[in-house]
């Protein structure tokens, strides 16, 4: 069985940085597009990042680009997310996903992400 579990979360004042961790186990990491999310209280999921098998690039929303930065280590079977420049709008549960199905045309779709982890909390004080 598949399991995500991401760290990194915490307190943080505008304008710091932050870098979380999700490490993958029980499946071949190599062939999942990971991908990150993050969900705000009474907003919906949104779409943070998205960093495709075997080089198939990384892709930003909108809200984070130049800002956020995804990388993944195979060795290691972790993806990471750092976070520079934050701002109290990034304040949400960010959550680490995993797909084998997605396609281009679906990474910004949380609904194309078979497996998620727990969430790890983001504070961002002004």
């Amino acid at each position: 069985q598949v399991q995500l579990v991401e760290s990194g979360g915490g307190l943080v004042q505008a304008g710091g940085s932050l870098r979380l961790s999700c490490v993958v186990s029980g499946g071949a990491f190599r062939n999942y597009h990971m991908a990150w999310f993050r969900q705000a209280p009474g907003k919906e999921r949104e779409f943070v990042v998205s960093i495709m098998r075997y080089g198939g690039g990384i892709f930003y929303g909108n809200s984070v680009k130049g800002r956020f930065t995804g990388s993944r280590d195979s060795a290691e079977s972790t993806v990471y997310l750092q976070m520079d420049s934050l701002q109290p709008e990034d304040t949400a549960v960010y959550y680490c996903a995993a797909g084998m199905g997605v396609i281009t045309s679906t990474i910004r779709i949380a609904a194309a992400y078979d497996h998620w982890g727990q969430g790890t909390q983001v504070t961002v004080s002004s």
